[in-house]
């Protein structure tokens, strides 16, 4: 295998594919980059046997052939060389030799051979999405994603197409975030919960752009398609929470607030709580909600702080506690000026929405005061 390529163009692909490079693996091929020849182009590969990559790049392509090469190493010299054409090659003593004006590197390789070959998936339903759009709703719900194994269905995200829409929701038991969005073509119905670690890298490699990104779904496998990159996971299997069904429809009181104050305010009184953050749950931030008016406070050991904001209020007085970070993780996702937060009872979940009709809410469960 030999061929010469612009850094440029190697560097684009790495950043994409060593997202699936497996760490610590039982078996030291997942740590390398399979990278083979076809005619004009160059496919370099990662799998970790959950997450795979392939991404494709335009290179001169000398002789063909294919080799693995240990990710880190390679891509670590790949960043450090100069900005210009790089030729790589694979000598008689079978080293992956990287030259690049008076840069010289030889390293050990693995056999392709030896790499796993991502799933073969058998699309039973797809949509395709513009990549803004599908990075703003993995941006806007991915940090509901919940983190504990002991419910494995929780650290996904569901994407449900109901009536040509997608929604997008996540739970972590304590919080749950929905964004939907109308697909433009038509589509069948269907669901498939994608791990949120999956998302996250997919969201690294996503642009800010209106090109395509086609996602197909199969029974127990999902591929993401890019113009020159392909992504392949494994869905979470469990049913997922039904939750429109936890979705209060009714409110006892509800404050329309402007959200950067709402954000200012929450992050300055989180600097009390934050500092006892193992023992959040025994110190809660307090919110007192009043006529025209709601305070925000926290008492604990290391001292108190009191937040007062003038809003608009509805319906009655109440007092209720909470995690403060489930309340900035959510307006900082927000891009709207200006917010409803629907409350009930002091233990009954609370409901972020839009003033007008809108694409997204946010529930957050309260934390029981202590008397």
């Amino acid at each position: 295998m030999k061929i010469i390529c612009e850094k440029e163009n190697i560097i684009k692909a790495l950043n994409s594919v060593t997202k699936a490079v497996a760490s610590k693996p039982n078996n030291p091929i997942l740590e390398g980059i399979l990278i083979q020849t076809n005619n004009k182009e160059v496919k370099l590969t990662t799998y970790d046997l959950e997450i795979g990559i392939e991404y494709v790049i335009n290179c001169e392509v000398k002789e063909e052939g294919a080799i693995v090469i240990n990710a880190t190493m390679f891509s670590e010299i790949i960043r450090k060389l100069p900005n210009t054409e790089i030729t790589i090659y694979v000598n008689d003593n079978s080293l992956l030799v990287i030259e690049c004006e008076g840069s010289l590197y030889k390293l050990a390789t693995m056999n392709p051979n030896e790499f796993p070959e991502l799933p073969q998936i058998n699309i039973e339903n797809s949509i395709q999405i513009e990549q803004n759009i599908l990075k703003e709703m993995i941006r806007r719900t991915i940090f509901a994603v919940s983190t504990e194994e002991n419910r494995p269905i929780f650290t996904g995200c569901l994407f449900e197409i109901i009536n040509n829409k997608l929604n997008v929701v996540a739970v972590d038991g304590f919080r749950l975030a929905w964004k939907s969005k109308y697909l433009q073509a038509k589509v069948n119905d269907f669901k498939a919960v994608i791990p949120g670690r999956t998302l996250n890298e997919i969201n690294k490699i996503l642009v800010d752009s209106f090109e395509m990104i086609t996602i197909g779904v199969a029974k127990n496998q999902a591929l993401f398609e890019l113009e020159n990159c392909k992504i392949v996971t494994r869905l979470l299997d469990g049913e997922f929470l039904n939750y429109s069904s936890v979705i209060p429809e009714t409110w006892e009181t509800r404050i329309r607030v402007n959200r950067l104050n709402l954000l200012n305010c929450f992050e300055r009184i989180s600097l009390i709580s934050s500092s006892s953050m193992e023992r959040e749950k025994k110190y809660p931030v307090k919110v007192s909600i009043d006529i025209g008016k709601i305070v925000i406070s926290c008492t604990n050991q290391t001292g108190d702080a009191k937040e007062e904001m003038m809003v608009s209020t509805e319906g009655k007085n109440l007092e209720v506690g909470f995690n403060p970070k489930y309340f900035l993780d959510a307006c900082r996702c927000i891009d709207d000026e200006e917010i409803f937060i629907d409350f009930g009872t002091s233990i009954s979940p609370s409901i972020i929405r839009p003033i007008d009709e809108g694409d997204y809410i946010y529930m957050i469960l309260p934390i029981r005061m202590k008397e």
